[in-house]
């Protein structure tokens, strides 16, 4: 089992930057990989970004070039850094845990609400 608490969610102006910050506890953090997810109202949940156990990231086209994906091992927690945020950005963020299959996210956290105002 793996319990995953996110923060750093709120409202920002367009352009801005947020950090989002994923706390992990439960399995050994640095075997499995991470990733986020958003969810905007009337949407369904997307894929955001990911980060493998050794490290490499992954990130959909939309996010390309602004947002970061890393990991801490010593802390057991990701960070997405985002910049240049839109009011599209607009979503809950979710983090997820890659589950005993590889490449599928079986743990998920509550969630944070990142609002970008135009």
């Amino acid at each position: 089992q793996v319990q995953l608490v996110e923060s750093g969610g709120g409202l920002v102006q367009a352009g801005g930057s947020l950090r989002l910050s994923c706390a992990a506890s439960g399995r050994t953090f640095s075997s499995y990989a991470m990733g986020w997810f958003r969810q905007a109202p009337g949407k369904e949940r997307r894929f955001v970004a990911g980060i493998e156990r050794g490290g490499s990231t992954y990130y959909a086209d939309s996010v390309k070039g602004l947002f970061t994906i890393s990991r801490d091992n010593a802390k057991n927690t990701v960070y997405l850094q985002m910049n240049s945020l839109k009011p599209e950005d607009t979503a809950v963020y979710y983090c997820a845990a890659e589950g005993r299959v590889p490449g599928t996210f079986d743990y998920w956290g509550q969630g944070t609400q990142v609002t970008v105002s135009s």
